[in-house]
């Protein structure tokens, strides 16, 4: 890769970095979108990301606990329940191409109401969001939707602790960085045991990527008033969304045909299982 290019991508990676990172998210969906643009090899970009969601999603967690933002009692039971949920999800041979649009569809929604202030800002949370199975609930839920779809659970957490009003945003944040850490190194580890090595990741890569984190995170848990963060946040369901959807209105090869082969054109009989599972997408990506 040319300096130029190196330059363009480091700097795109610092600033999906600072967006991400400003809401809590580790930012694995944007960097996989870049790397694709610059022509990265496939079969590097998701560890890579995986990596670099590690790496922010880690400092962002630093910086909302720093902040006085993070409740380990709303963290603690959607990250138990979300962790094996994600992994049953990954075994799971169902339509990806369905699941993936109507979570596109949702993102996108989620998105608006959040922009259109229809989003709840203060005020107690919904009744259902009281107990103490919802925590349990939505982590399963939302571990189970990530492992189906590859999609990680920051994009899916987000808009449901905001739509049930279950604790302000910069808290919503704090929640989601941890939340998006655990299932990153889960993915990770999936990565390795399904007989997968890490590629080497570019110190500049590495770099721009943990300044970017720092910047964003340090922005989001004292610097940014909370109307300005949910419009960050609106932006990055935006982004995800479209990515989600994109593929699915633009590839020919995307049917019915198509979701029964694996990444490299092979059905599912033929396809490598170590353990005796087939594994999907990492549920590690936001």
């Amino acid at each position: 890769m040319s300096e130029p290019a190196i330059a363009v991508l480091a700097t795109t990676v610092f600033g999906v970095a600072v967006l991400y990172a400003s809401v809590g998210h580790g930012g694995a969906t944007g960097y996989i979108a870049v790397m694709s643009l610059a022509g990265v090899a496939s079969d590097t970009i998701r560890p890579t990301a995986l990596v670099l969601n590690v790496l922010v999603s880690a400092l962002a967690t630093l910086q909302y606990a720093r902040a006085g933002h993070l409740r380990l009692s709303l963290l603690l039971p959607l990250v138990v329940a979300s962790i094996p949920a994600a992994a049953l999800g990954g075994t799971l041979q169902l339509p990806k191409e369905v699941f993936e649009g109507v979570v596109a569809v949702v993102l996108l929604v989620s998105a608006w109401r959040m922009v259109s202030g229809r989003e709840p800002t203060e005020g107690p949370p919904v009744a259902i969001a009281q107990t103490w199975a919802f925590p349990i609930v939505v982590g399963g839920l939302l571990g189970l939707l990530s492992g189906l779809t590859g999609v990680g659970g920051g994009v899916f957490l987000t808009p449901v602790l905001l739509a049930c009003a279950v604790a302000p945003v910069k808290t919503v944040a704090a929640t989601s960085a941890p939340f998006i850490l655990v299932n990153s190194i889960a993915g990770l580890t999936g990565w390795l045991v399904a007989g997968h090595s890490l590629p080497p990741v570019a110190p500049w890569m590495l770099l721009a990527a943990g300044l970017g984190g720092a910047c964003g995170a340090t922005l989001g848990a004292q610097g940014l008033p909370a109307d300005t963060l949910r419009r960050l946040m609106a932006i990055v369901l935006l982004v995800a969304g479209v990515k989600l959807l994109l593929p699915l209105v633009t590839s020919p090869n995307r049917g019915p045909a198509a979701a029964v082969h694996d990444d490299e054109g092979r059905p599912p009989e033929l396809a490598p299982s170590p353990g005796g599972i087939r594994p999907r997408s990492s549920p590690a990506e936001n």
